[in-house]
């Protein structure tokens, strides 16, 4: 009876241990055999990232780059063993790390010369000129725009404006000169007409024409010739040269060529006055129509008589 009663209580601690191991057990499965699951939506994302990577063709610029990343690697790279020359040179008594030539030359190299690939169209020599002429400070900062603040950006195009504005008023003063003095000749002893372009044209030579507003005249006749140039090649009329017309005009003769062309010659006084300042000519002006006419830019009047009685000043700015 005790020895059967012994056995039931070794079977329960037998069981008792087999629940206990059964309940500290542990499932180990490596990460390799549990399936990744893959959604439908990751699934067209990865397949369509695979289709653009395989239809991805490269810029030259990135073709470029991988040629040259391959050129340095090659250049970088020793003599491979398995190759004909070095096994050559093997032959011949070459060791790998050791020089070429005579043994105990502490001298000889022990390396290739480097490859500098020449990028450019430059001289051998420029890139060292550019070197010498930066350390010098010669060359320093040359090509580079600098940048301007924004408060001298802005006076700088204030005074453009300006300057443009005054050139403007300037060929004004200069047509109310030309009628003026214009009408004035036509009273004496000079002739004046109308001009195609609507200027007035005038017989007189234009080194005789008053220096305030012989620009003006120039600037006409400049346009007149370029007119007739283009006029003349759009006819594209041919005809002998020894015809001669005697109801021809003086400009037609000169486009055909019987007659001499009057040659422009230079003004040096001309050229010196239009080489002041737009503000100083304007006032040149204005103090000439003051003096000589008794009028006044500002107001547009022509005044009686020299006193100017009711005109504010002579400057723009006293005109309000």
């Amino acid at each position: 009876m005790a020895s059967s009663k012994t056995s039931i209580d070794e079977d329960k601690i037998q069981l008792t241990d087999d629940l206990d191991d059964y309940m500290s057990m542990t499932i180990s499965e490596s990460s390799s055999n549990v399936a990744q699951f893959e959604t439908s939506v990751q699934r067209r994302g990865r397949k369509r990232r695979e289709a653009e990577s395989r239809a991805h063709q490269a810029s030259k610029a990135e073709l470029a780059h991988q040629a040259r990343l391959n050129r340095d690697e090659a250049l970088n790279t020793s003599l491979p063993v398995s190759s004909k020359g070095y096994q050559m040179m093997a032959r011949l008594g070459f060791k790998a790390g050791s020089a070429l030539g005579k043994e105990g030359n502490e001298h000889a190299r022990k390396e290739p010369l480097g490859v500098v690939v020449k990028e450019g169209r430059a001289g051998i020599g420029m890139d060292g000129e550019r070197k010498r002429k930066f350390e010098d400070g010669t060359d320093r900062g040359e090509g580079v725009k600098k940048r301007e603040t924004e408060g001298v950006f802005r006076e700088r195009q204030a005074r453009e404006r300006e300057q443009k504005r005054a050139d403007g008023l300037c060929w004004g003063a200069m047509r109310v000169l030309e009628e003026f003095e214009s009408d004035d000749t036509t009273t004496g002893e000079g002739t004046a007409d109308k001009g195609e372009n609507g200027g007035r044209s005038t017989s007189k030579p234009t080194a005789g024409i008053n220096l305030l507003w012989r620009g003006l005249v120039k600037d006409r006749d400049e346009k007149e010739r370029q007119r007739r140039m283009r006029y003349d090649l759009h006819q594209s009329l041919s005809r002998s040269a020894a015809y001669d017309d005697p109801d021809e005009e003086k400009q037609d003769r000169q486009t055909w060529g019987t007659e001499e062309e009057d040659v422009e010659v230079e003004d040096p006084e001309l050229d010196e006055f239009n080489g002041l300042e737009p503000a100083e000519r304007l006032r040149k002006m204005v103090e000439y129509l003051r003096e000589s006419w008794r009028y006044c830019f500002w107001c547009k009047f022509q005044y009686p008589d020299q006193r100017m009685d009711g005109c504010p000043g002579v400057t723009e700015d006293e005109h309000g």
